[in-house]
């Protein structure tokens, strides 16, 4: 059947409190999305990330009162309510439309990001089962490719590693898959840590991979420590990452937009010896190895 869609340009401020409006004037779906092609950073725990203009995309039945419900708008808005369109779309297969946008990708040599619905194409590779969805992360932005692409890059058989600011888990399940004998999912969002559990459980490796809140990861360091937040919290974190860490074990930062990244490397040069940064879209990943305590 025919959907009708209403779209509303509107700001990131405004944007959550339309959405709850639309899913009570009875829109079967609501969706935000980038209104001017903006970058936007990869969020940190428990973050909603939203566009400085974002538009918000109500989809109603075809028999829905659409006018009564423009009427309510008007209503609770007046002269404030942003701008809009209204369409009727031909009815298509929305869910395979979706799905069809999501295909596996792949992260250097051997890792693969697969969705439930699609076949690996290298039954030999490293295949993650991880599903897009809204929050979390599912490797399609730079920040978490600049990781994944380290993992595959590096040896880290029976290696210990945490993964600080989690989400859905994607680099401790990619670093289970390659051999770590355990890591530690830390995220401050109780939903990351469930999704964490939930997806190393899919993928064959819920005994590898705890998952907890800050604060209550192990304190013994550790072989590797992989954190693709932002840069303001990286920084914040950086004594704590040393003592995370063990001597000689390595430290991964993504997160980080250019102009950030030598202060970053300044501040985490007092306890590691950092390496170059390396971009990719704009987005940079630093890494480090920690010096012992007898090393200036």
């Amino acid at each position: 059947m025919p959907w009708h869609q209403l779209t509303l340009f509107t700001t990131k401020e405004n944007a959550e409190t339309l959405l709850e409006r639309l899913e009570r004037l009875g829109a079967v779906s609501v969706t935000m999305q980038d209104a001017a092609d903006q970058p936007l950073y990869e969020p940190p725990p428990g973050a909603t990330p939203l566009w400085q203009l974002t538009n918000v995309v109500g989809l109603f039945e075809e028999e829905a009162n659409v006018d009564g419900v423009l009427a309510a708008l008007r209503a609770d808005y007046g002269a404030a309510l942003p701008e809009y369109r209204l369409e009727l779309l031909a009815d298509q297969a929305w869910e395979r439309a979706w799905m069809d946008d999501f295909k596996p990708m792949r992260f250097g040599r051997r890792l693969w990001i697969v969705p439930s619905w699609s076949e690996a194409p290298d039954t030999g590779g490293v295949n993650i089962l991880l599903d897009p969805g809204l929050a979390f992360g599912t490797g399609t932005h730079p920040t978490t490719r600049l990781c994944l692409e380290w993992l595959d890059g590096h040896d880290i058989a029976g290696k210990r590693v945490i993964d600080y600011g989690c989400g859905s888990g994607i680099l401790a399940i990619a670093a289970a898959l390659l051999g770590a004998a355990a890591v530690v999912g830390v995220d401050n969002d109780p939903q990351a840590i469930t999704a964490t559990k939930e997806n190393a459980h899919r993928n064959t490796v819920r005994a590898q991979i705890a998952a907890c809140l800050p604060g209550h990861e192990p304190t013994e360091p550790v072989d590797l420590l992989l954190a693709n937040i932002l840069a303001g919290p990286l920084a914040e974190l950086a004594s704590l990452f040393a003592q995370r860490v063990k001597s000689g074990g390595g430290l991964v930062l993504s997160g980080i937009l250019p102009e950030q990244a030598e202060g970053l490397r300044e501040v985490y040069g007092e306890w590691f010896k950092m390496a170059s940064a390396t971009e990719l879209d704009g987005w940079i990943r630093l890494e480090g190895v920690r010096r012992s305590p007898t090393e200036s």
